[in-house]
């Protein structure tokens, strides 16, 4: 496998959280590999270290209580470790993004979707007003949400749909990595389904690497063709 292949190295990985003088070990020497272009499945019951490391390596761990110790997060070959603040944050949302598990906090509540979308665009794509709220209404489509709805709050909308927004958001600015953090875990069956097909297809669209992070194999099986299992903060089978 060329170099230019690997989008995502995790090397060695520990991460410790201290709080209290209590510390907690979530990742024991974490190894992992992402392809260009690959569907990749992180599957384990909770507290296994899952979110930990979607967290890491959008170096977005809890201040002054989750530490890096040990290991290197690699993003084409480069240390996302060694990057200051302003360099990650040109990364974040750009080239690498997140979908969070629970749409309703990490959606802004006193901005409008519309609005809270076209910031990244503006932010990362240099678009002005016109050309970021065009774009919006576009992504918006893609992920059946109608243009009208451009200027509702993240209240109005059911859990399912305000999970589409998230998505839509995350691929605002078409990243090279998307990490999708148990995405469908608060909706139902049916709107679960719906948001899996829905990933497929962007990500079939947009030739995005893909973190699938759950604790259910059957989302897996309908997205990923790899599959690690995580338990005790390290990965166990293949």
């Amino acid at each position: 496998m060329e170099k230019r292949d690997e989008v995502l190295q995790i090397k060695d990985l520990h991460v410790e959280y201290r709080s209290g003088g209590v510390v907690a070990k979530a990742l024991n020497g974490l190894n992992l590999t992402i392809k260009k272009g690959e569907a990749f499945g992180l599957v384990g019951e909770s507290g296994a270290g899952k979110t930990t490391t979607a967290y890491s390596i959008m170096q977005l761990l809890p201040p002054k209580v989750g530490y890096i110790t040990q290991g290197d997060i690699l993003f084409y070959g480069e240390s996302l470790l060694q990057k200051n603040e302003k360099e990650l944050d040109r990364l974040r949302g750009k080239r690498i993004s997140m979908v969070f598990a629970n749409p309703l906090t990490s959606l802004n509540p006193v901005f409008t979707v519309g609005e809270q979308i076209s910031m990244g665009l503006r932010k990362h794509n240099n678009l002005n007003k016109k050309e970021a709220a065009s774009a919006t209404v576009k992504l918006l489509e893609q992920v059946g949400i109608l243009s009208y709805r451009l200027n509702d709050y993240p209240y109005q909308f059911s859990g399912g749909m305000r999970q589409r927004v998230g998505i839509a958001a995350a691929l605002a600015c078409s990243p090279e990595l998307l990490i999708a953090d148990e995405h469908t875990t608060a909706l139902d069956v049916t709107i679960q389904a719906q948001i899996l097909e829905l990933m497929k297809n962007l990500q079939k669209e947009y030739s995005t690497s893909l973190i699938m992070i759950t604790h259910n194999l059957g989302i897996i099986s309908e997205l990923c063709k790899q599959v690690a299992i995580m338990y005790g903060g390290e990965i166990v089978e293949y």
